[in-house]
Formats: structure tokens, sequence, C-alpha cells
């Protein structure tokens, strides 16, 4: 005993010795300018942000930019001070705050990190903590799917004295209505432990809105404390002075009120939870389907809440970890600039999707093209987001893909491409985008295919849709080379024919085919299709040569274009493009940049930062990749457009140009995948 005792001791140091050298890491991977910061984050109704660097100098919104107010007021010795939100003195709000006097927490400072945001506030003689957390961890889905977010509250006398510590937490009902002006009730019980706050709708028009700017209006938001004699909740209506147990009404304030007791210099932790439950997620294919969490519709969001209170000391734990962790490998990957973008979009690209199950039993992880056109599981979002869901869970990457594939395989979709999208969010019943992108979207899905083949280390996935694949290959080879005049993902100057960049995508899809083949034994198709990617590399170096580098278009001599496509033939390990087109290519576009980065193409002179950090994964020199990607965390870190960040944006005076909180951030986990998938399979 005495020597399993010993065994134990040592294993416990090793392990207090990885955490210490994650955490020192850590130190050095602070993130504290952001366009906006993440707050609340968990699916695209469920995702509330401060738009400025001080969480109490303007109220905190949706994404869209649409209020939803968290208000907190920390009381010490009877003086308020407002650490969050700022108080709106109109006919709506005015009598929610009835606090006097009320100053404002002076805050010290903000992080952030890929699961947390940590402010520390000067509160008088009290130094209050407050964080953050939306545990999105791709390794555990119930975890990710749990929409509940915890809000750590630490407080500590600053002067060794005692003092008299209220936590007052004000939500309004907003969280849970598309407008305002929607009616809601709202109520307060006690279950399973906790002291519960719900509100919603009247009306529970489950999944009948849809679209781009708009918000949830159906099921039910939750703020939930530990029962009991330090905690208080209530409900207010505007102007109101008068607490409520429940209440009708407009613009509804759900109230929490934590006493602490402060002595010393020892801080005390109490946790607020945020939830929503939004009753039914996704409509696919006429089916209402619920959030993954409770697919089975075996659980409540009480149940949930009492886990999560549970489970928070663990779960905390998880997030530390895992941030400390992403952190070190995107500084080992691409250094502290590339660590610090990554960190910015983790938790930006996972909560612009929401996870469910198919009828069928497949996984779906469906994205919203927010601020762009609202459609649900768009292909050319995907394609993007890629490498951060290929980096930590394959299997997210097949529920990326596995809508897109039924829908295609079935009688609802005849063309021998694949489809653009599956509607507008929630709603999942068939393509409505009005255009088709024929090599766009079928080159996105083949390479995205082999890329899971890559991760998983087996061709099973590609094997169960091996028929469709097939199918759009043949087209690729048929019209890819060349590309008509059709739309692709980067048409914002005007679709053009003979575009480059699009022609670069179908000769890697075709390869990536090629590369399926093989793994599956089907040798004669990948000697065709190896022998086709070759001859049509060949050809395209010809079609777009133009001195020291290649066009834009085939025959337009002085365009040029970020070949971002490329980077799958380097990841997939096909070999089609030889190093002379990579280096001539990241060669042209370092004469080319502007303050905030490189531009998409000649035409504009603004960019898609997923694109730049592809592009910049096609360096063979650090010093080309740092170049290209440092004046793109100036532009996150400068931008006067302060919205969550979007990925179009002006390289010349780094102001957003179009789009916001899309998922295709994730591509920034590009240089992330290359590196891990090198240590991985020994290349």
């Amino acid at each position: 005993m005495l020597y399993m005792r010993k065994w134990l001791v040592f294993y416990k140091w090793c392990f207090l010795f990885s955490l210490a050298t994650l955490f020192s890491a850590d130190i050095f991977g602070q993130v504290t300018e952001a366009p906006a910061y993440p707050l609340i984050n968990h699916d695209p109704y469920f995702s509330i942000w401060s738009f400025t660097d001080s969480l109490n100098t303007s109220s905190t919104k949706h994404w869209t930019g649409v209020a939803q107010a968290l208000v907190g007021v920390l009381i010490v010795d009877g003086k308020s001070f407002r650490f969050m939100g700022k108080e709106e003195v109109n006919d709506t709000t005015e009598g929610y705050i009835q606090l006097s006097p009320l100053v404002e927490a002076k805050q010290a400072s903000v992080v952030v990190k890929p699961t947390q945001t940590i402010y520390q506030f000067a509160c008088g003689p009290v130094q209050l903590e407050l964080t953050f957390i939306s545990p999105l961890l791709l390794n555990d889905l119930e975890l990710l799917s749990r929409p509940i977010s915890y809000i750590s509250c630490k407080v500590r006398s600053t002067d060794r004295a005692s003092h008299s510590v209220q936590l007052q937490f004000d939500v309004s009902s907003d969280l849970a209505v598309n407008k305002s002006d929607q009616q809601v009730e709202a109520q307060q019980f006690t279950s399973k432990g906790l002291s519960i706050l719900k509100a919603g709708t009247t009306s529970q028009a489950i999944l009948q809105t849809k679209g781009d700017n708009v918000r949830i209006d159906w099921g039910y938001v939750y703020v939930a404390v530990p029962a009991g004699e330090h905690a208080v909740q209530s409900v207010l209506y505007p102007g109101s002075k008068e607490p409520h147990l429940q209440a009708k009404g407009k613009n509804l304030l759900l109230r929490s009120t934590i006493s602490f007791s402060v002595k010393g210099s020892k801080s005390e932790e109490k946790i607020i939870m945020l939830g929503y439950d939004d009753l039914e997620a996704i409509q696919f294919f006429g089916h209402n389907l619920k959030a993954y969490w409770n697919h089975g519709n075996k659980l409540s969001i009480q149940d949930e809440l009492k886990k999560a209170y549970e489970q928070y000391a663990l779960v905390a734990a998880k997030c530390r970890l895992f941030d400390a962790a992403l952190y070190k490998e995107a500084l080992d990957a691409g250094g502290e600039n590339y660590a610090k973008l990554c960190v910015i979009a983790y938790r930006q690209a996972v909560a612009a999707h929401k996870l469910v199950i198919s009828p069928t039993g497949a996984l779906l992880f469906l994205s919203k093209e927010n601020f762009s056109n609202g459609s649900i599981n768009t292909v050319d979002v995907t394609y993007p987001s890629a490498p951060l869901f290929l980096r930590y869970n394959p299997k997210l990457m097949e529920g990326m893909l596995n809508g897109i594939f039924y829908y295609c395989e079935s009688d609802q979709w005849a063309k021998p491409f694949a489809a653009h999208d599956l509607g507008k969010y929630p709603i999942a019943n068939g393509q409505l985008y009005g255009t088709d992108m024929p090599v766009e979207e079928s080159g996105n899905m083949l390479i995205l295919t082999a890329a899971i083949v890559k991760a998983e280390g087996k061709p099973d996935y590609a094997l169960k849709h091996w028929k469709i694949l097939s199918t759009w290959v043949d087209y690729l080879s048929r019209e890819g080379l060349d590309p008509a005049d059709q739309l692709c993902t980067d048409d914002f100057a005007g679709h053009l024919a003979s575009n480059a960049n699009l022609s670069v995508k179908a000769i890697v899809a075709i390869g990536a085919y090629a590369s399926m083949a093989r793994q599956l034994g089907k040798i004669k198709e990948a000697v065709h299709y190896e022998k086709l990617a070759k001859t049509f590399v060949k050809q395209w170096m010809e079609l777009a040569f133009d001195k020291d580098h290649y066009t834009l278009a085939f025959g337009q001599s002085g365009t040029w274009s970020q070949k971002y496509n490329l980077v799958w033939d380097k990841l997939l390990g096909l070999t089609l493009f030889p190093d002379k087109v990579y280096d001539s290519e990241i060669a042209y576009y370092l004469r080319k940049q502007n303050t905030y980065g490189l531009p998409l193409d000649n035409r504009k002179t603004y960019t898609k930062s997923d694109w730049i950090l592809w592009t910049a994964t096609l360096a063979r020199k650090k010093e080309d990749f740092d170049a290209l990607i440092d004046p793109v965390l100036k532009y996150v870190e400068e931008t006067t457009t302060r919205v969550p960040l979007s990925d179009w944006h002006e390289t010349t005076n780094g102001k957003k140009v179009g789009f916001q909180a899309r998922s295709v951030v994730g591509g920034y986990f590009m240089k992330m995948l290359e590196k891990y998938w090198d240590k991985k399979f020994k290349k």
C-alpha cells in the first residue's frame, strides 16, 4: 500500500506539473483586444456579446447587434457599482435599477480565451472577477450541446476588512423574443435544489421565424442559482419597484440577488447559470428535431441545469486545460500572433452551428450563414470553417456534410453537382438559394470528404457516399478545368469565367477523389483520375501563367488572385502542383499587401481573412507566413467596426465590408491542422 501511495503521489505531481506547464504558456496567450467580446455563446440564437472594450459602457447584444441586456451591479456597503451593461433611462427600463448612489465599476482588465472571457473590476474596496464560460468542448458532444453558460462571480476585499456585498444580476426577457414589443411571461420557481427564473413569449410560435437578421421567439430563457438564503430571485415590470414571482408583459426583467461573505483577503465564488431551451431546434425535411442534448426527448432543461451545477468545478477545469492546450498548440504551429487569431475565432466558429440528430440517426452540425443570407448548412460556408473541426472532432465534420449528402442522394435533387444549401435557418427542407455553384460546391464536398478520410485514417465515410462522389467528380472532369461563367464563393466583385482559383479547386478535388479511390482499392478509377488531375495541372499552369505569378482568370494578363484552394493539395499530400507555383504566388502576394491584409484579388482592396490564413499556410518560410498573418491580427485589434469578427473587411482602413459572427473563422485553424496532421501521420 505504501508503494501504491508513493506512485499516486508521483502521478499527482506529474499531473500538476503538466497543468503548470500549460497555464504558464497560457499566461502569455492572453487576448485583450477584440472587435467584440464573446459572453454567452452556444448557437446562432443563443449568442450574447459585448460590443465595447469595457463591459459597462454599452448594453450587451445578440450577435446581430440587437440589445439582449445583461446588467450587473455589485453593492458594497450600500454603494452600488455597475460592472455590466448600461442603464438606458427610458419608459421601458426606468425603475429596473433603483439603487443609490450608482457609480461605474472600474474595469481593470479583460482577457479572452477559447471558452472563457474574464473581467476584473475594482468596486471600491472590493475586487470582482467575472468569468463567462461557454464550455464548447468539441470532444464532448453532450456538453457541447448543453445550452448552459456559467457566470462565475468571485469577490474579495482589497483592504482586508469585512464588507457587506450583494451582486445583482439582471437578465432581460428580450433574450427570448425576436422583437422587443412581443408579449412574454415569466416566473420564478425552485427545482432540484436550484432557484430558477424562466421567461418566454406567450405565443410560442415554434420554428415559425426563419432567415438572417432574426432572433428566436420560442422556447425559454433560464437563470439559475443555488436555492437558499444567499440568493433571491424575482421578476420586474418596466418602471415597477415591486418584485413578482410571475408576470406577463413586455420587456420584463429577471433579477437574481446574491449575497457574499467578504472577510479578510480570501475570495468567495458564486455561480450563476444562464440557459436556453429552444424546445424544437431545427426542421429537417419536414421533421422537427430537438437539440442534441435532448434528441431522445427524455431530459428536461431542469435536469441539465442541475447536472451543469454539479459538474461546474470539473467543467471549468476542463475548459482551463483546453484553453491552455489550444493556445500552446497554435503558438507552436504559427507563433504568438497566429495563436491570438485562433483564440479569438474559436467560440464564434463553434457557436454559429446547431447540433442535432437526423430522423435516421445521423449527426447534423448545421451552420447559419450569419449576416450573409441566413442559409442553413451552406456548403461554401462549411468549406472554410472545416479546419477547426477536422482538428478537434472529424465526426462533427461529418455532421457538417451529412445533411447535404442526404439531400443530394435523395430524389429531391437531380442535378449532377452538389447543392448549395438546405434552406433558411432553422428550416432545412432543401435549397432556397436562387443560383447554383456547380464547380464550387462539388469541389468543396469532394475535398472535405477526402479530409475526413485522412482525419479518420480510413475511407469508410467516402465509401458510404461513393456513388454521388463519383457523379460529382465526373462533372468536374467535364467542367472543372476551365469553369464557365458561374457563381462561386468569391464573387463579390462579380463572377467570371475561367476563374483560375476555382479551377484549382476542381483539380484538387479530382486528385482527392483519386486518393480516396486508391484507399478503397478501386485502382482503375484511381489511376484514371490521378492521370487526369496531373494533365489538368499542366494545362492550368499554361493557361494561368503571367510572367512571375498566375492570373485571376485564364487569358487575363496583369491580374492576380489568392490561390488558397492549393492548400488542400498540400494538406492531403496529393503533390499535384509543383513547388514553383506555391513559391511564385507567395512572393507575388507579399508585394500586394496593404495595412490590414492581402486583398482577395486585383479587382478590389477588400479581403476575406479566412482565405488569407489558408494562403499563408502555402508559405514554406516562417517569415513569409508571419508577414501574411500579422496584418490580419492588426485588423482584428484595430478595426473600428465593433461587431463579432467579420471575415470580409477592407485592407486599407480595416473596416467591415459585410458579414459578422460567421463560422468561417474556423478556417484560421488551417496552420494548426497542417502541423497536427504532420505530427499525427509522421509526414
